[in-house]
């Protein structure tokens, strides 16, 4: 087919790199615009935007797709089909109906669940125990289209964010290139029952609330692992917390129990297992206390150096 495709991350970087594969023409290649990023503030491409061009594909990166000229540019491509995963912007009608074949989208999640920006972090942090991919027809709504594909996968009990970041792009890679070869689609309407909505991660959120029950807290470490990164403060220091174990303990919430990083929470304990100052490196509970000894009976509730 000629396709359009349209995506922006590392996830969508994955699809692209399976059609080509699969042997698919690309017409061009949309995606969010350079940004700054890192310590230098150094503007970047995104990683679609940086693989099509090292692959010599053209690449737009319109602001907006709403304009009369970005879609008559959009619709000269003469596209079979459109290809979104993960792009950042909401495509107006015009878009969606100028490829013959209409715009497709992954989504990584089961839809109806999880509709929205951050269906992997949610389903890791409401405890689900299994996930998947959709390929969907688009339509104006927000992740409401029929779906012509669906693959599932289970979470796994150490699932953090990355892993299952990873896990779910190549299934997705490859469902997308199984809906593409189909001779007819037939998509189907999502069910009407089990709506949840994915929302953007919060970095408000990354703080942890000791008052709240372990297991909650274990999940969110993971869902939010490597980025936002859920965090602690200590001594005026941030201490990102990227791994951690339910342990059967109790005592005052927010305090730590022993001398092995046990802190207890509103409902159990948590002891933290793997720990990252702000900038450095990751370093196990052992390597983190031989340089910030944090006593029992310390207080994690509030920054002691506040």
């Amino acid at each position: 087919m000629r396709i359009i495709f349209m995506g922006t991350p590392d996830f969508a970087q994955i699809c692209l790199a399976a059609l080509i594969e699969a042997g698919h023409e690309i017409a061009c290649v949309y995606s969010q615009p350079p940004r700054k990023a890192g310590r230098g503030h150094k503007t970047r491409p995104s990683p679609v935007q940086a693989y099509a061009e090292s692959l010599g594909l053209p690449v737009r990166h319109p602001l907006s797709l709403k304009d009369g000229e970005a879609q008559a540019d959009f619709a000269a491509l003469r596209a079979d089909v459109a290809v979104v995963v993960a792009y950042g912007l909401l495509l107006p009608q015009a878009i969606l109906d100028a490829p013959k074949r209409g715009c497709i989208n992954v989504h990584a999640s089961l839809l109806p669940r999880w509709r929205g920006a951050a269906p992997i972090q949610r389903a890791i942090e409401a405890g689900d125990a299994e996930t998947g991919v959709g390929i969907m027809q688009m339509e104006a709504g927000l992740d409401t289209g029929p779906i012509i594909l669906e693959r599932r996968l289970t979470i796994a009990a150490d699932e953090t964010a990355a892993s299952l970041h990873d896990r779910l792009a190549a299934l997705g890679a490859s469902a997308l290139v199984e809906a593409l070869a189909l001779e007819s689609w037939q998509p189907q309407a999502q069910a009407s029952e089990g709506l949840t909505y994915a929302h953007k991660l919060d970095k408000g959120e990354a703080r942890l609330d000791w008052l709240q029950p372990a297991a909650v807290l274990e999940r969110r470490i993971r869902a939010f692992n490597p980025v936002p990164g859920a965090f602690f403060e200590w001594k005026g220091e941030r201490i990102k917390v990227l791994a951690s174990e339910l342990v059967e303990a109790s005592g005052p919430a927010g305090y730590t129990l022993d001398d092995r990083l046990t802190v207890a929470c509103g409902q159990g304990a948590l002891r933290l297992t793997l720990l990252q100052p702000a900038g450095k490196g990751a370093m196990d509970a052992k390597a983190f206390l031989n340089g910030r000894p944090l006593p029992q009976g310390a207080s994690l509730l509030s920054d002691p150096a506040a």
